[in-house]
């Protein structure tokens, strides 16, 4: 009597190392399309400004922080956090120029933004605020301040558009050395969030899943990981 036949023997899967992928954050890594142009346009403009304080506004994902660190890069701007301004990053604003990132509505020291603008204005430096949300949403107390922040020049930042998404996935998939079918793109920003930090999340989950099962990134494989992700974003939502 023949053995028994249980099931096929499992194929065996790479385990890749966790060598890591920063994404670049310098003005050649940034891709522009019609969403971000006014913003890339007015960081790439910097100092030739027409008000010294600049509020970049868009969803999460638009790519805000990437403009931001471009712009500090650019300006070798001091940072400050936006829920504590202190002393000296007012001091630092009578020489340097000064980056805040991601001003959340509730979470602003009103009273140091206020007198960061003050010194920003008095010295002829700039100030760059980003947030999710218009200046008008931030849900500031203080008249002075209100009337600082509606003199600023905002420049919002759209959702990625087709053009973006595609040519970030591209390049996050050329940052690992991968060249990737043209179909599969397409793929893929017809199907997930648009955001640029959705785009990178599932092109790491492709390239780990490639190289776990030792295949191709196909239009099959994306659809896998699509899935997936689509499935824990519902989990997320009960």
């Amino acid at each position: 009597m023949g053995a028994k036949v249980v099931g096929e023997r499992a194929k065996p899967r790479q385990l890749p190392l966790e060598l890591g992928h920063p994404t670049g954050l310098s003005r050649e890594h940034l891709i522009v399309s019609q969403a971000n142009a006014a913003a890339a346009g007015l960081v790439d403009r910097w100092p030739e400004w027409t008000a010294p304080v600049v509020v970049l506004a868009g969803p999460v994902g638009s790519g805000k922080s990437h403009l931001a660190a471009i712009w500090a890069e650019k300006a070798q701007a001091a940072v400050a956090a936006p829920e504590a301004i202190d002393a000296a990053a007012i001091e630092a604003a009578r020489e340097h120029p000064v980056l805040i990132d991601g001003i959340e509505p509730g979470h602003l020291d009103e009273t140091g933004l206020f007198h960061l603008i003050n010194q920003v204005r008095t010295a002829g430096t700039s100030l760059l605020l980003t947030s999710r949300h218009f200046p008008l949403a931030w849900r500031a107390g203080l008249p002075d301040l209100i009337s600082r922040l509606r003199a600023a020049t905002l420049v919002e930042i759209g959702e990625p558009d087709d053009l973006l998404l595609a040519g970030v996935i591209t390049k996050l998939f050329a940052d690992r050395q991968i060249q990737i079918e043209p179909h599969v793109v397409h793929y893929l920003i017809a199907r997930i969030e648009r955001s640029l930090s959705t785009a990178s999340r599932v092109v790491e989950k492709l390239d780990r899943a490639a190289l776990e099962h030792k295949a191709r990134i196909t239009r099959a494989l994306a659809a896998e990981i699509v899935s997936a992700l689509d499935a824990g974003q519902s989990e997320l939502d009960l």
